[in-house]
Formats: structure tokens, C-alpha cells, sequence
């Protein structure tokens, strides 16, 4: 049964699909990136209030600024905006058709239509999942990057923006010249202070061209921080062909674990759904929760697929089955990461360390180790070095830290040890790529990235541990070095 509005009624009983009447919902988010985390998360927390009879005026209108997010306009536009979502659980599996979404704007150069919807005094929230590397801020010092080519032409051409965030200038001068009143900055990617991340991109580009309107901007729009979860892997043929035994022919569907989570800052000024309803926290001390979620949850992503990669595992379930890979994140994450994580209301960093360990365990989910160790440039400096920046000042142990980064280095050499070839898989992979071949001979080389590690090539205790690390890997191999780490 091809998806669609017309043949709702007629999908499955199993199926679940939306109650209320899509044609009577109205527009209050504009959402940037309409990937399969967006439409399994937030999404569906929305579409969970309207299945309550709430929150129909706010109904999400899709929008993207890269020419692959027109493929995607097109495949969503072809089924009504609907997503087929399938939760993967041990337990068994099941489907719900989520209808919050209900237009996508076209993807066009200059992004005039983006601006002209973001500018309606309907759209109250504008939402971004732009991933953790696209917010154009340095790595290291997490400073907005005015050199960047993109904010250099959106600088240029404020009208005419490339960019999501110079769309968001450009939309906010009409609002502000039109006494329209500002929206909410809403950001749905895994960074720390990922909301606070967003208003220094907003606020700095409209500095660039326009200081009295970045003024405004930052006196007048909010930009919560908020913690987002949910392991939601990437749509192939396998989960094509999935969806289709439920009954439902969907172009676009998405997968996704048993387990959600979004906690929020609650500053919105121009209103929200009540989003506390479906599940969500809101809270002013998201940052104990990012910190637990993005150190344990992303940092372990990090720690298991580049191990995975080289040896040639394909998935985050069979890298958790491995016999040393599994046990290298228990022990990295019980010794090293839990004692720079605090708690959180209802949970300890020993709790969620178990919980992930089920969570990543999860055979029905087919979560590539491709997908989790795509950006290590951006991940391994967000989720990875933050912690080991802690611990080399408490003086407490790093050992397992120091590996993981020589694990990302031999991976980024570019072949797994079986002599196959991985493929490129980061934004700078020849740059990242020429650094490891080139430390193969000297492991420092590899740390004097300093828009990856800044000063913590000078730390002897890290810079050691590395090389000593790096040089076992390539000496005696990858397996050897877990191991010796686990007897440790």
C-alpha cells in the first residue's frame, strides 16, 4: 500500500496512524534537516500530542539548504509528508505512521522560499539538525569560524544566504522590519550548550552585516539547550524492504530503538507545544544531562567504531559482541568517563554506563559502524577530548582515552587490517588521512592537529600514553592493544 494520506484508512490494523484530521493542522516549525533523527524524535513527540488532540498548530514544514535535501523534499512530498516509523525491539517489532509534518519547503539556491517561510508570523520555532560539524565554530577553542567560505558569502550576499543559519538572519530582519516579533532557535543535534553553540553562529553572522540586527536578535530570540536521544540508523535497502512487511510501500521510512529521550531548556519566546506531555523534561540543568548522554552515549559510539572499522565489523551490536571491543567500552567508560559525569535526577553515571550497554547491544538495530564513525574530526573533539581534558586534570587515569584516539588515528590511515580499504569518511579525511600515514613513524605527528587537540600535544602524560599506543596498534595489532588495555 503506497503511502498517503488517501490510503491511511486502509493500512494494516496493526499499523498505527494518525487520529486527528491532517488537512486541519497549521504550521508553527520550520525544522532544517530532515534526516531520520528529526522525523524519529521530535517529530514524533509532536505527533504523540496531536494523537492527544494538542498542539495542532504546530505542524512541522521540512526544509533543507543542500541540493541532496531536494531528493528528500521529493520522496516525503510524493507519501503527504508521512513517515512510516519502526520501532526495533528485542521484544518484537511494530509500526506507526507519524503525520506531524505537512509541507517541505522547495530547496532552491539563494534560499528564498526557506526565508519567506521562516519569516510568516506562523512559524514560532525554527529547528535545526545540521549534525554536531555544521555549525561553523572551531573545533578546539568552539569559536564562531568567520573565515569559513560559506559565512564569508553569506556575509556578502545576506539576501542570497548558502547557509541555514544566514537564512535565519535573513528571515529575522523581516520579522524584526515587519514588527513581526522573533522565533525560538531550536537545535536538535548532540552538542553541549548545543542551543547556546546556535545563538553565537546566529548572533556572529548577523554581527558580520548587520550589528544593530544581531543586537536584536540576541536581546529578543531564545535559543534553548537541550539534550536529544534516540539511535536511529540510517535508512538502506534492508529497511525498505522492512517496512514493506508491515503492508506499506513508504520511500523514506525510518528505524529506530526502544528508547527516547529529550530534555529541554524551557525558553521559547514565542511559545511551544507542550512537549512535557509526550514524554519530554523540561528542566534548567540540561547540561548534567548532555554531559551523562553525549560522554558516555556519543563518546562510547566513538570508543567501539573505530576499533570496528578496522577490524572489520560492520555493525554496533556485533562490535558490543566482540570479545574485546565490547569489554574495551565497559571498562573505558566505567574507569574513565562515569568519574567526570555527574548524575542526574532518577539515574547515576553507573546506571546509564549499563543502560547503554543494553541500548548498543540491541541486535534488531542495524546501526552501522560506518554511520557512527563518519566526522571523528567533529565527534572525537565534542564527545571524546572534553572528558580526557578532565581527567588529565584530576590526575585520574586516561589510558583507555589515549587509545581510542590512536584507534581513530590508525583508522584514519585508511585500511582496516585486513588489508581491504576504507573508504573516505569524514569532511577532512585527506587531511586527517595524510596526518596518520605520516604518524605511523612518529605517533606526535598525529596530535600536532591543533585544530583537533589544540595544546594537548604538550601534555607528556597524554602525549606518551598515545604513542605508545599508536605504536603497539601498528607493531603487534589492534586486538593486542584492547587487550592489553583490559589487563591493565
Amino acid at each position: 500500500m503506497k503511502l498517503s494520506d488517501a490510503t491511511l484508512t486502509a493500512l494494516p490494523e496493526a499499523v498505527l496512524r494518525p487520529t486527528y484530521d491532517r488537512s486541519t493542522l497549521t504550521p508553527g516549525i520550520v525544522h532544517i534537516g530532515l534526516g531520520n533523527f528529526h522525523r524519529g524524535h521530535q517529530a514524533w513527540y509532536l505527533h504523540r500530542l496531536m494523537q492527544n488532540g494538542l498542539a495542532h498548530d504546530w505542524a512541522i514544514i521540512g526544509a533543507g539548504v543542500r541540493p541532496g535535501d531536494e531528493a528528500q523534499r521529493k520522496r516525503l512530498a510524493a507519501q503527504d509528508y508521512l513517515t512510516t516509523l519502526i520501532e526495533l525491539d528485542p521484544a518484537g517489532r511494530s509500526a506507526e505512521v507519524c503525520g506531524a509534518m505537512i509541507g517541505f519547503v522547495p530547496v532552491e539556491d539563494g534560499n528564498g522560499a526557506l526565508i519567506a517561510q521562516m519569516a510568516d508570523p506562523a512559524i514560532r520555532i525554527v529547528a535545526l539538525t545540521v549534525t554536531e560539524g555544521g555549525y561553523y565554530i572551531d573545533p578546539v577553542s568552539k569559536q564562531f569560524d568567520a573565515t569559513h567560505p560559506d559565512i564569508q558569502h553569506d556575509a556578502a550576499n545576506p539576501d542570497t544566504p548558502c547557509t541555514a543559519f544566514g537564512a535565519m538572519v535573513s528571515a529575522l530582519k523581516r520579522r524584526r522590519d515587519a514588527g513581526i516579533g522573533p522565533f525560538t532557535g531550536q537545535s536538535c543535534d548532540n552538542l553541549q550548550g548545543n542551543g547556546a553553540i546556535l545563538r553565537q553562529t546566529v548572533v556572529s553572522l548577523a554581527r558580520l552585516t548587520d550589528p544593530a540586527l544581531a543586537e536584536w536578535i540576541d536581546a529578543t530570540c531564545t535559543f534553548p539547550n537541550a539534550m536529544v536521544d534516540c539511535i536511529v540508523p540510517a535508512t538502506g535497502p534492508n529497511e525498505l524492504k522492512l517496512v514493506k512487511t508491515f503492508g506499506i510501500d513508504d520511500a523514506a521510512p525510518v528505524t529506530h530503538e526502544n528508547f527516547r529521550q529529550w530534555v529541554i531548556e524551557d525558553h521559547f519566546c514565542a511559545g511551544r507545544p507542550d512537549w512535557d506531555k509526550a514524554g519530554a523534561t523540561f528542566t534548567d540543568d540540561v547540561h548534567s544531562y548532555e554531559s551523562m548522554k553525549i560522554r558516555i552515549l556519543n563518546g562510547g559510539h566513538q570508543v567501539i567504531s573505530n576499533p570496528g572499522e578496522i577490524l572489520g565489523v560492520d555493525f554496533i551490536s556485533g562490535c558490543m559482541a566482540h570479545p574485546l571491543i565490547g569489554p574495551f567500552f565497559l571498562k573505558l567508560a566505567a574507569d574513565e568517563i562515569s568519574p567526570q559525569v555527574d548524575a542526574v535526577p532518577g539515574m547515576t553515571p553507573e546506571a546509564y554506563v549499563d543502560l547503554i550497554n543494553r541500548r548498543f547491544s540491541n541486535p534488531e538495530i542495524v546501526d552501522t559502524v560506518r554511520r557512527v564513525a563518519f566526522d571523528g574530526a567533529s565527534r572525537h573533539t565534542g564527545f571524546l577530548l572534553p572528558t580526557l581534558r578532565d581527567a588529565l586534570a584530576d590526575g585520574t587515569s586516561i589510558a583507555g582515552l589515549a587509545l581510542s584516539e590512536a584507534l581513530w588515528a590508525r583508522m584514519c590511515e585508511g585500511s582496516r587490517e585486513d588489508g581491504s580499504v576504507i573508504a573516505p569518511n569524514d569532511p577532512i579525511w585527506d587531511k586527517l588521512t595524510a596526518a596518520a600515514k605520516a604518524a605511523k613513524d612518529d605517533p606526535k605527528i598525529w596530535l600536532q592537529q591543533r585544530d583537533l587537540y589544540g595544546d594537548l600535544a604538550e601534555n607528556a602524560v597524554f602525549a606518551a600514553s598515545f604513542s605508545m599506543w599508536l605504536r603497539m596498534i601498528w607493531a603487534e595489532g589492534t586486538e593486542a592493544a584492547l587487550r592489553r588495555y583490559l589487563q591493565s
